[in-house]
């Protein structure tokens, strides 16, 4: 069993919102927090509110209602609150000139600074501009654009107008999104003229063009001149620039929402049919964020906050909410982080004084072939904390993280929730400590547990993971498809939220992620989460990512196929795969040996860089792979289906 490897010292401890949270309160230990959080849910979430001094604008008479049924829980009973209003305002009002959004871009140069009074006033007045447009509440409003100052703004000012935020990924073709566009009908699409991507030009426009005729609905294009085209397709009468249309709108105050508005539809993938419309509300998302802003992230004024992300991920209203309601500055950056070379991270960090930094395994994997000292090399001495999320760590990259690049000063602060969740279920927090690859504990408030298949909870061993009471940011359903929420996330146990995770708690009470339970392999009746193999095998040297699924097989019922990506100059031949698979042998049993070791250029991901497993097995026995529009690198299923 892995030890704790990093604790907070005497004044990180006490100044941590943590423990001032737990003085307050009269709690001796985060433990004793934990369980009363969860076993309280009332009391701990009212207790946030008053604790950050998030504004409501009429008080809720009611925590939490439960009349209609654990699913469809209402949060903040009759309260009032703006989204806008508690990331923007209070801040703009309080200390109007600090630093509220640094933007960096792809071509370098200086960044966009915008100050807490300067981001009300780019908000307020694009609500303006908005409701010219004819949006009013309850309008869906569309967000293609890179992540970027603008992409803020868009999503701050469509709250404070009490419209819903669509946001979609940067990176999509036009099919994906129309595929957007399409239930919400929103009336208003923002869009871009295109960005940089490693040095080429993205013509957002023309996909947005295209989206728009495929899905109908769309009033009008709101398009900002962000790569500064003389070429821009336009068509008049429906699309308005950007910033004509700010400069002639009077600023908006914000509309006093109901703690359950919508606030935000989130798309996500799933294994087979249409993208599930997560539905987010005001209160519940507001809360929920700023609580984890400020008891994981331990956020505060004076730090920067970055996560590698797009506003089409739920990491990136995670890190608007999360650090503009803690009135930390957050910084957007539109690029790829190892570009124009694999030190464009750290250089980010050093030129931006960024106190916190939310990454990914998989990006850590890519960057630790080209050696710590790229890192290093930079000044990192702000950086207080990594955030980490969307899938289980290798203890090879996070060891390299932790010792090479921290130094073991930085600690990792892993989470895992998902877009449903609107945040996180679990989570590493400061004063518990830290060990390799763990996720903590659950996230406070959170009534998160292990189930065996009998839906019994079990410890030591791995199960479903599993959330037995509601939270405030639980999405409110999928957009239209009620039932659909409900067969996904209700239908195993009853009031049991079963998410999809196979997960553990050691004796320690240490909490580890194993991977999907749908990705799970069942090898000659032993089950073994992919996620295992593909530590074994990337703790060579010579392979810097994996994925590992189960095919069907006459003899054992299913067995391994490995698929892995060779660090740069590395040749993927017979003998490197006979070591990947004697690594796996030996590290796993015989039993798991893989019945065949491939080597391909990449592998599908998103994004956010999560390796998407059932494309990969879906590829390789020639079925289909569902829906694809997530994918960040759809060229690597040609090498894949060769492979």
């Amino acid at each position: 069993m892995d030890a704790v490897v990093w604790t907070p010292d005497a004044e990180r401890r006490a100044r941590s919102n943590t423990q001032r949270f737990m003085e307050i309160h009269g709690i001796a230990t985060y433990p004793e927090l934990v369980d009363r959080s969860i076993a309280d849910p009332e009391w701990f979430w009212d207790a946030v509110v008053e604790f950050l001094g998030i504004p409501f604008r009429t008080p809720y008479t009611r925590v939490v209602d439960l009349s209609r049924g654990k699913p469809w829980a209402r949060w903040f009973v009759d309260g009032h609150i703006n989204l806008s209003e508690a990331c923007v305002d209070r801040w703009a009002a309080s200390d109007p000139d600090r630093v509220a959004l640094v933007a960096e871009r792809e071509e370098g140069g200086e960044p966009t600074r915008l100050s807490f009074a300067e981001l009300s006033d780019r908000v307020s007045r694009l609500a303006g501009a908005l409701r010219n447009l004819g949006v009013a509440r309850g309008d869906a409003v569309a967000v293609y654009l890179p992540m970027s100052a603008e992409a803020v703004v868009s999503f701050l000012a469509i709250a404070r107008l009490g419209a819903v935020f669509i946001p979609i990924f940067s990176g999509y073709g036009h099919e994906a999104v129309a595929t957007r566009l399409t239930d919400p009908k929103p009336k208003v699409l923002i869009t871009a003229d295109g960005f940089m991507r490693r040095g080429r030009r993205v013509d957002m426009k023309e996909v947005a063009d295209r989206a728009a005729a495929e899905a109908g609905g769309v009033d009008h294009l709101l398009v900002v001149a962000y790569a500064g085209r003389d070429d821009t397709p336009w068509v008049e009468g429906r699309d308005v620039e950007w910033e004509q249309a700010i400069a002639a709108a009077d600023p908006v105050a914000a509309v006093a929402t109901e703690a359950e508005d919508p606030v935000l539809i989130a798309y996500t993938s799933g294994t087979t049919g249409r993208p599930k419309g997560a539905v987010h509300v005001h209160g519940g998302l507001t809360v929920k964020l700023a609580q984890e802003g400020a008891f994981q992230s331990d956020l505060r004024p004076d730090d920067v906050l970055m996560w590698t992300t797009d506003m089409g991920w739920i990491m990136g209203p995670w890190m608007v909410v999360a650090g503009l309601a803690n009135g930390a500055a957050i910084v957007t950056f539109d690029g790829a982080p190892d570009h124009p070379g694999p030190d464009r991270l750290w250089e980010l960090v050093d030129k931006l004084g960024i106190t916190f930094l939310g990454i990914s395994p998989t990006l850590v994997r890519a960057l630790q072939p080209h050696g710590a000292e790229l890192a290093t090399r930079h000044d990192l001495s702000t950086l207080r904390g990594f955030g980490s999320t969307g899938e289980p760590w290798n203890p090879d990259p996070w060891w390299w993280l932790f010792r090479d690049v921290g130094r073991e000063r930085i600690p990792i602060v892993n989470i895992s929730g998902g877009t449903e969740i609107g945040a996180c279920i679990l989570s590493v927090n400061l004063l518990q400590g830290i060990k390799p690859t763990s996720l903590g504990g659950p996230a406070l408030g959170m009534a998160a547990d292990v189930f065996d298949d009998s839906g019994k909870p079990v410890r030591g061993t791995v199960g479903e993971l599993v959330v037995t009471e509601p939270w405030p940011a639980m999405t409110r359903g999928f957009w239209g498809e009620p039932e659909r929420y409900l067969r996904t996330y209700w239908s195993r146990w009853p009031d049991v939220w079963v998410h999809g995770d196979w997960a553990s708690v050691d004796d320690d009470g240490f909490w580890y992620l194993h991977g999907r339970s749908d990705d799970t392999l069942n090898i000659a009746g032993k089950r073994i989460g992919p996620a295992e193999i593909e530590s074994a095998a990337v703790e060579l040297a010579e392979i810097t990512a994996a994925a590992a699924v189960g095919v069907p097989d006459e003899v054992k019922g299913e067995v391994v196929l490995l698929f892995c990506v060779p660090a740069p100059g590395v040749v993927g031949d017979d003998e490197l795969a006979r070591r990947v698979s004697d690594r796996v042998a030996e590290t796993l049993g015989k039993a798991f040996r893989p019945k065949l070791v491939r080597f391909v250029p990449d592998l599908p991901r998103t994004r956010s860089a999560k390796i998407m497993r059932r494309v990969v097995r879906a590829v390789a026995l020639g079925e289909d792979p569902g829906d694809l529009s997530s994918l960040e690198n759809p060229q690597s299923l040609d090498a894949l289906a060769e492979a």
